[in-house]
């Protein structure tokens, strides 16, 4: 038998932080109008937002860009295997690139991003791409940051 528990919002951040949360708002549509003007595939997008907000953990990105993902094409396979993408074939080497990316920039404190993760992702991408690709990794991580310390939005609550 499984049992489930609510895990309770510590802070209604929108309520108490409502002119930042609608700067983030904007940082995230900025973010996202970089990405679509250089044309950065939807589903490498949500691989991106999910695979941070994993390391974050940061249950309700996850269950966010996780529907997103879905809706857009993503396959249960990859997401399921997503913690473990050094270990899998089901990415392509653009998206390892990311996804390394990701990971350094997510975890910066431990190596400041090194110049192989950079250069990894320099040979698969262009500079105004690399660009939209940081502007995505600085939008979820700080939505991660927002959320895992206030834990404003309950898992499970977000629907496409």
């Amino acid at each position: 038998m499984t049992t489930t528990s609510q895990i309770p919002v510590r802070l209604d951040f929108d309520a108490h932080a409502a002119r930042f949360s609608r700067a983030m708002n904007q940082l995230d549509h900025a973010a996202t109008t970089e990405l679509d003007r250089v044309e950065f595939d939807p589903r490498m997008r949500e691989l991106v937002r999910i695979r941070a907000s994993q390391l974050n953990g940061c249950a309700y990105c996850i269950d966010m860009h996780t529907k997103d993902a879905r809706a857009v094409g993503e396959t249960e396979q990859r997401l399921y295997a997503l913690p473990a993408w050094r270990e899998t074939p089901y990415f392509t080497a653009r998206e390892r690139a990311a996804l390394a990316f990701t990971e350094s920039v997510t975890l910066l404190a431990q190596g400041h991003v090194p110049q192989e993760d950079y250069d990894a992702v320099a040979a698969e991408f262009g500079p105004d791409e690399i660009a939209a690709l940081v502007s995505l990794i600085v939008a979820i991580n700080a939505w991660n940051a927002i959320a895992v310390a206030t834990r404003a939005w309950e898992p499970g609550s977000y629907q496409p």
